[in-house]
């Protein structure tokens, strides 16, 4: 609850109507070793180095503030200056529109280990579903061990401070989040967040780079004329019960969705990693969940979500059949898997656990070959949908089951 607390409490914003808002998020994630099976996609450290990420944010507001997130190092961050812009093409942000960033009035911050750090109030109104370029310049030698894996958007890492700079000389890319974690807005309208929180599937893995083209994207744009907000926590490889590329869901509920500012309601759309994981070069001496474990870790989510007032909705698990063949995951998807995804959807769609229920599963599987994604929802990798398929799922999603408007 440190980030609610933390605006309830900041003196820049005392006497004045609060109305914040989370707009965008990127689950703070631990780097690992070089024994996973993932290349981790960031460098291991940064000295005299600037960070340009863009965000495409889903509800707009009259002011908005950046959070970083330092929550699985051993040492600070030194932020030597972060200033944000309306971002233009790839890695340019639009002349004119330059603003720099402050942390209790000062240009200068440290992140202290374990924890986040948001800037003061940016006086700069954001339409909703614009673009935003943040820029971080860390002077110091920086150890990076918080990140976001799929950000699914190009991160530009350029030498010296480029703050500033409306063209960004990039010496190094990756599609990974840095240190960046959330956007929140002053919306004084708003309907409140709804949270998506899964894995790669709402994190986007199957989405085009740059294209804000996940499931949560397209729930933005249908969200945004509502006032209300959409906020993605999905983390690739996430699992329902057991850390993975991420925390366990039940671990992680508490700061990407209850601590979240104006939460409203959570879409639940994880446990095909906990599934299909054993056997796998992931982890290949772990057994099959039980369904009675699986049904309990859902079970405590919802409690938690009613306990702190939210509408939960539960999302059925999506088909695999196929999933990563030929690659050394070719132990992915077995008859026996897929056996327990549809027991575990039969309950999701009768258990009566949730607020409501969105069939992913029926919507996206072939009719001629149910335990298949339909080819033109299917990324290619039969696991993860593409375009197509993100439009479909958001089309989905009663609306009315989310927000009140």
């Amino acid at each position: 609850m440190a980030l609610a607390a933390s605006l309830m409490l900041d003196p820049a914003i005392a006497g004045e109507r609060q109305a914040w808002v989370g707009t965008w998020l990127a689950s703070p994630q631990s780097t690992w070793g070089a024994d996973f099976a993932l290349p981790v996609k960031i460098p291991p450290r940064l000295e005299n180095q600037t960070i340009r990420q863009t965000v495409r944010i889903s509800l707009g507001g009259e002011k908005f503030r950046v959070v970083l997130s330092n929550e699985y190092a051993a040492t600070p961050v030194q932020i030597g200056e972060a200033r944000v812009a309306v971002a233009g093409e790839g890695s340019k942000i639009v002349p004119g529109t330059d603003r720099a960033l402050t942390f209790g009035g000062q240009a200068k911050a440290a992140i202290a280990p374990g924890t986040s750090l948001i800037s003061d109030p940016v006086d700069m109104p954001l339409d909703a579903l614009s673009r935003l370029s943040v820029s971080v310049y860390l002077p110091q030698e920086t150890r990076l061990a918080t990140f976001h894996w799929d950000g699914k958007q190009t991160t530009y890492v350029g030498d010296g401070n480029q703050t500033a700079s409306d063209a960004f000389a990039a010496t190094q890319t990756t599609d990974a989040r840095i240190l960046l974690s959330e956007i929140l807005v002053d919306a004084p309208a708003n309907d409140g967040a709804v949270i998506a929180i899964g894995d790669s599937i709402t994190d986007g893995n199957g989405a085009t780079l740059d294209a804000d083209n996940r499931w949560p994207d397209f729930l933005a744009a249908r969200l945004a004329p509502k006032q209300a907000a959409v906020l993605n926590a999905g983390i690739s490889g996430a699992r329902l019960l057991d850390d993975a590329m991420g925390v366990k869901a039940s671990a992680r509920f508490d700061r990407d969705v209850l601590a979240q500012p104006g939460a409203k309601a959570v879409i639940l759309l994880i446990g095909i990693n906990d599934i299909s994981w054993p056997g796998t070069p992931f982890v290949r001496e772990k057994s099959l969940p039980a369904f009675e474990t699986l049904i309990s870790g859902y079970l405590q989510l919802a409690a938690q979500a009613h306990a702190h007032n939210l509408s939960i909705v539960g999302a059925t698990l999506t088909p695999f059949e196929g999933a990563l063949s030929g690659t050394p995951l070719d132990t992915y998807y077995t008859p026996e898997k897929d056996a327990l995804r549809q027991k575990v959807n039969t309950w999701v769609r009768t258990s009566g656990a949730f607020d409501a229920v969105v069939d992913f599963d029926l919507l996206l599987r072939d009719p001629e070959h149910p335990t298949r994604l339909l080819p033109e929802f299917d990324s290619g990798d039969h696991l993860h949908p593409g375009a197509k398929g993100n439009q479909a799922m958001a089309d989905a999603i009663d609306l009315a089951t989310l927000v009140k408007n």
